[in-house]
């Protein structure tokens, strides 16, 4: 199984990537929406967490930014009626741990809200997963993206936190990509959304 894809961006589609490993092979990725938008630059380098869906005559590649984001896609291709199409227009609507939530919560206008996603197909889902779904694991999740590191008010590192957040980041999952930017303090706002938008395509 192929765990994750690492090296340089390439190619950016609606529906895809492509990552040219250190080996010179093109990768071609499909991916949803939400990993679409949190793309660098094309020439950056990427970590691509990874799923190898094979049938009889083919063998595709869905990328998504994390490991948690793969897990929960498996799960979802296992609902019946649901296949790797319908699982990454939903996971392009709403988030692996607001799907949580909303699955826990019997929210079915939540996910109903995925194109090709009706009442029922998120009411069999519903069914099907909540049992195999933690609330534990859902409020842990949601905690984590609430915590932020101590930044102080109005610096390059605070607006860069807030910025990241607004793109749809967890704030803990902004400011660690912050810290990780070597030089961080003598960049200005712009400059450092870019290193930190590198940062979180390798986390």
């Amino acid at each position: 199984m192929i765990s994750y894809i690492k090296g340089e961006l390439t190619e950016v589609s609606e529906t895809s990537i492509v990552v040219e490993t250190s080996s010179g092979i093109g990768m071609n990725i499909i991916v949803p929406q939400t990993v679409i938008d949190k793309m660098p630059s094309c020439g950056s380098m990427v970590k691509i967490h990874t799923y190898l869906n094979v049938k009889e005559d083919s063998m595709t590649l869905y990328g998504f930014i994390n490991r948690e984001d793969v897990d929960i896609f498996r799960l979802l291709i296992t609902v019946n009626g649901i296949g790797p199409k319908g699982a990454l227009a939903i996971l392009s609507t709403i988030t692996p741990d607001d799907l949580r939530f909303a699955v826990l919560s019997d929210d079915v206008k939540a996910i109903s809200r995925a194109p090709g996603i009706g009442a029922k197909t998120a009411q069999r889902m519903i069914i099907e997963l909540k049992d195999k779904l933690k609330l534990e694991e859902a409020f842990e999740i949601r905690l984590s993206h609430e915590e932020v590191d101590d930044l102080p008010a109005g610096d390059a590192r605070n607006d860069t936190v807030q910025a990241l957040v607004a793109l749809g980041y967890g704030r803990s999952e902004a400011a660690r990509a912050v810290n990780m930017v070597d030089g961080a303090d003598s960049m200005d706002s712009e400059q450092l959304i870019k290193a930190a938008l590198k940062k979180l395509a390798m986390i």
